[in-house]
């Protein structure tokens, strides 16, 4: 079960968050609970998952990003050894984090999504905050979301289907 504290709630700062990876160029797909919110659903989140691209050069441009605001893995014991460094990315996949800026999850592969390369066709460009970015398209997050299985996704996946059909009904 993730659990996201009061304080990480207080921290969070997704306009912050997203410029540094917009300036920084990262690649990467906005998955979960903002995605869903960049299409019109009304449910809060209080941390900002990402799907990203694999590759070396965009591992050195995630650290240069977030480096300054201090990664370290959510819900480790404090003083836990960890280097967020193009090495660490590289070796690992999936990184739950907090951060000065809030709870941030990169996630290298997404259940019933695949990779970046395999989520990106499906991507659209949203405005979120001030920033262009590319955030799952609706029908494969709700597949991805299925994917999950997880309970906290039920009212979420009842969600996406109404904002489906409102799109599909041409009701915005």
């Amino acid at each position: 079960m993730e659990i996201v504290t009061q304080e990480a709630k207080a921290d969070f700062d997704l306009s912050k968050l997203l410029a540094r990876l917009v300036v920084a160029d990262v690649d990467f797909v906005i998955i979960g609970g903002i995605a869903a919110l960049a299409h019109g659903a009304a449910r809060l989140t209080w941390d900002v998952d990402i799907c990203y691209k694999r590759t070396m050069d965009n591992y050195e441009r995630i650290v240069a990003a977030l480096k300054p605001i201090h990664p370290y893995l959510r819900g480790a014991p404090a003083g836990l050894p960890f280097i967020f460094d193009s090495d660490t990315l590289h070796k690992g996949l999936n990184f739950t984090l907090t951060t000065d800026e809030g709870p941030l999850d990169l996630l290298g592969e997404v259940c019933g999504g695949g990779f970046f390369e395999d989520l990106a066709p499906f991507s659209v460009e949203k405005q979120v905050c001030e920033y262009p970015v590319r955030v799952l398209g609706l029908s494969k997050l709700l597949e991805v979301k299925r994917a999950a299985g997880r309970p906290k996704d039920f009212e979420a996946i009842a969600e996406l289907e109404l904002l489906i059909k409102m799109e599909q009904d041409g009701i915005s």
